[in-house]
């Protein structure tokens, strides 16, 4: 991830945490405050690779946004759980979304295509 305080737009921080195919995803499947195992993960999202999945969730913890907490068990239990960085990332994800909409919208009333 780029340094944040060597951004030129702070909002590149935003982006930077957040850019992936599936990072948004993730997040959102968090948001209920539950813990999440992989596998459930997997199966919301069965159009990523094991590998993808494995690199999002990495970069996610490695940015604060989720923590891993591995049980020693047999087998291992590992879930995965937003952080208060990744909570109050949940609006910012919110607006973008109710954005897309909102441009979906106007460009289909223009009769565009994306």
């Amino acid at each position: 991830m780029m340094d944040p305080f060597q951004a030129h737009c702070k909002m590149e921080v935003t982006l930077a945490v957040i850019s992936g195919k599936w990072k948004a995803d993730i997040v959102q499947m968090l948001s209920d405050g539950s813990p999440r195992r992989y596998g459930f993960f997997q199966k919301n999202l069965p159009e990523v690779t094991p590998k993808i999945l494995t690199n999002q969730l990495r970069e996610l913890e490695n940015a604060g946004i989720l923590t891993r907490v591995i049980y020693p068990e047999v087998p291992v239990r590992v879930e995965y759980q937003l952080t208060e960085a990744g909570l109050d990332l949940l609006p910012i994800l919110e607006a973008m979304e109710r954005w897309a909409l909102s441009y979906i919208e106007k460009i289909q009333q223009r009769g565009c295509e994306m």
